[in-house]
């Protein structure tokens, strides 16, 4: 079916005209208190989500709950511009990220034994596991019931968890299984985009962009906890943009963050380097990953400048929203925690 582009990114673009602009985050940074941006989001698009998440549970709790009800609504309106279209391909790549995140969440939740409703709290129903599917994953007992659940319905995500599982059984490590979930997903994410079409390739970039991210997030924290070079490889993933197996191996063999960052100084992710400080020889990991964060999304909403008549206008509209609820949640947890503006501004993402 060839999918009318110009009718769907129309769609979109009056959906991007609703999204907070600079100055409106910067006023919510300026509200005293979580009660006030509570109010002010009432005069938002959030509003019929913060009435219907306000009528269960208040406080921090409740924006969270707002915020995640904003985003599914969103996802959902943009799978159904594209359903049974050409473009569906490409939406499905995004959204297929939220039921990878929810699978991982609800197995994480089993091992150790939370409550569903409190796992249900961190869902995100926005890909093709809808509410009712994770509400059936939530009743199962443990890990592996979730799976056989997985498997007995056909889903694809089945294939790489039992295909995984007697390891995971044998050594309880749950990061098999997740390591497992994130490689099936790039490589069915790359194969969808293996052609040779602007838009393809575009989206090809970005997919593989999300894979050096991933792997030089896991190689910092493979160096700070010591793990050797050889084990190593059990985590990261193939498919990057500029990180081949060579760079790679170059990495996980150098033995302090001095030897590492030369590696990365022909790459586009040199700006790591910046980071540092002679004077603080200590820097939070979270520092390199919100930095990784922002890199990535900032490629992601690029799409959304580019062809008006091109399928990557989508892509582009859902990284913006996907960092408008990301620092909307920043916002809500800073105004609890009584954190300042200053602090909170430090950690929002502007696009």
């Amino acid at each position: 079916m060839i999918m009318d582009t110009g009718y769907v990114n129309a769609r979109v673009r009056g959906m991007h005209s609703f999204l907070l602009d600079r100055s409106r985050l910067d006023s919510l940074v300026l509200k005293p208190d979580l009660d006030s941006l509570v109010s002010e989001l009432e005069n938002t698009p959030y509003r019929e989500d913060i009435q219907r998440a306000f009528v269960t549970v208040t406080g921090i709790r409740g924006v969270e709950n707002a915020l995640r009800l904003n985003l599914i609504r969103s996802c959902r309106k943009i799978l159904g511009l594209v359903r049974g279209d050409a473009g569906e391909k490409y939406v499905h790549i995004f959204l297929s990220r939220w039921d990878i995140h929810n699978i991982k969440t609800i197995l994480r939740g089993k091992k150790v034994h939370i409550a569903p409703q409190e796992i249900h709290d961190c869902l995100v129903p926005a890909g093709e596991l809808d509410e009712a599917t994770l509400n059936e994953l939530l009743k199962q007992p443990d890990v592996k019931a979730v799976i056989d659940l997985l498997a007995t319905w056909g889903n694809e995500y089945a294939y790489p968890l039992t295909r995984h599982f007697e390891e995971y059984s044998e050594r309880s490590d749950l990061v098999i299984l997740e390591y497992a979930l994130d490689q099936y997903y790039y490589e069915q994410a790359l194969a969808l985009v293996s052609g040779r079409s602007a838009d393809e390739k575009i989206i090809r970039d970005l997919v593989a962009t999300e894979i050096d991210v991933t792997n030089i997030k896991s190689i910092f924290t493979l160096m700070r906890d010591g793990i050797d070079p050889q084990d190593s490889w059990r985590v990261l993933l193939p498919g990057g943009k500029v990180l081949n197996e060579k760079k790679i191996a170059a990495m996980l063999n150098s033995t302090t963050m001095d030897e590492l960052f030369p590696h990365l100084e022909t790459t586009p992710y040199r700006f790591l380097s910046a980071l540092r400080d002679p004077k603080k020889p200590s820097i939070r990991m979270s520092a390199y990953q919100n930095a990784l964060d922002k890199y990535l999304i900032m490629n992601g909403v690029r799409a959304f400048r580019g062809d008006p008549l091109s399928i990557t206008i989508i892509i582009g509209y859902l990284w913006e929203k996907y960092t408008e609820v990301i620092n909307l949640r920043i916002i809500a947890r800073c105004k609890n925690a009584m954190i300042t503006p200053e602090e909170m501004e430090a950690e929002l993402i502007y696009v």
